[in-house]
């Protein structure tokens, strides 16, 4: 019996060693990101990338926001990313569900022009047409999330899911006279809250690293998205390098205190913290969501 009971805490011990090693190997990059973006620029190029930088300073990320737009940025993207990912779980789940049960009639056919939509797209020049030409989204904040609201991918997972929940509970709400509405609000999304969750953060990251639409569609700085405005910096950046490496002297003493290497790295610290943030959050929900529509039902 003691035997048994030793083999399983050494079972268990060794499970939580695997564990705490592979937690270490995915945290050593992270972690690798993050120290070395408050290093300075002399120590990182001596040194290298170190777990512990020699000497520690925050210039990269007074850089970064000495610019005066990072702020502004930072908060059209929180905006637009937090609007567009309830609109589009919103859009998501009123497409889903009629898809998802067999009242609705030609719901095949319904889906098919779906899914053909993931197949074959107008391409760029007809949706740069439309969305400046005839929807009139240029220089607006909207630019960001009515072309983005609903994805079809996001849409049938959301559907199987849908269907996975037992036929009886529809049928009794029908019976009680509930309407589909109704029995979409208060009894599917409540029992969908993985699936939910699941694609809430897809949408969300999708949302988050949007630069396209403002490549595209914005000629107003106030109006940029962060990625797209750390883009620029670093384009900024590079262009600076070459011109030094092309023997300007005006310009070498000034690129070579420049923090270029750690403004990347701080670059990259900034544009993931609200993600990395919010990913724990949903991760018991994430985790069961990843079986979505796995289960036939």
């Amino acid at each position: 019996m003691h035997t048994v009971k030793r083999r399983r805490d050494v079972g268990k011990m060794a499970g939580l060693g695997v564990a705490v090693a592979i937690g270490a190997v995915a945290l050593y990059p992270v972690w690798l990101l993050v120290a070395n973006s408050f290093a300075g620029e002399g120590s990182l190029m001596r040194y290298g990338y170190l777990l512990i930088p020699h000497h520690w300073s925050l210039l990269a990320y007074v850089s970064i926001f000495d610019t005066g737009t990072v702020p502004e940025a930072y908060l059209v993207t929180v905006f637009f990313t937090v609007v567009g990912t309830l609109l589009s779980l919103i859009i998501t789940a009123l497409t889903a569900y009629p898809l998802s049960t067999r009242q609705m009639k030609n719901r095949n056919l319904i889906a098919f022009f779906f899914y053909f939509t993931m197949l074959f797209s107008g391409g760029l020049v007809p949706t740069y047409i439309l969305i400046t030409e005839y929807l009139h989204l240029s220089n607006s904040i909207w630019v960001y999330i009515f072309p983005s609201l609903l994805n079809v991918w996001n849409m049938f997972v959301m559907m199987n899911y849908f269907r996975s929940i037992p036929s009886e509970l529809y049928e009794a709400a029908r019976c009680e006279g509930a309407s589909e509405l109704r029995i979409l609000v208060r009894i599917v999304l409540p029992l969908s809250l993985p699936a939910l969750a699941t694609i809430g953060l897809f949408y969300a990251v999708g949302y988050w690293g949007e630069w396209q639409q403002a490549a595209l569609y914005i000629t107003n700085e106030n109006l940029w998205s962060l990625q797209f405005l750390i883009l620029n910096l670093i384009q900024n950046i590079s262009i600076a390098e070459q011109i030094a490496q092309a023997g300007f002297s005006n310009v070498t003493s000034a690129v070579a205190i420049a923090p270029s290497e750690t403004v990347r790295l701080a670059t990259a610290v900034v544009t993931m913290g609200p993600i990395v943030i919010l990913f724990p959050f949903l991760q018991r929900f994430f985790v069961s969501g990843l079986t979505v529509g796995a289960i036939k039902g």
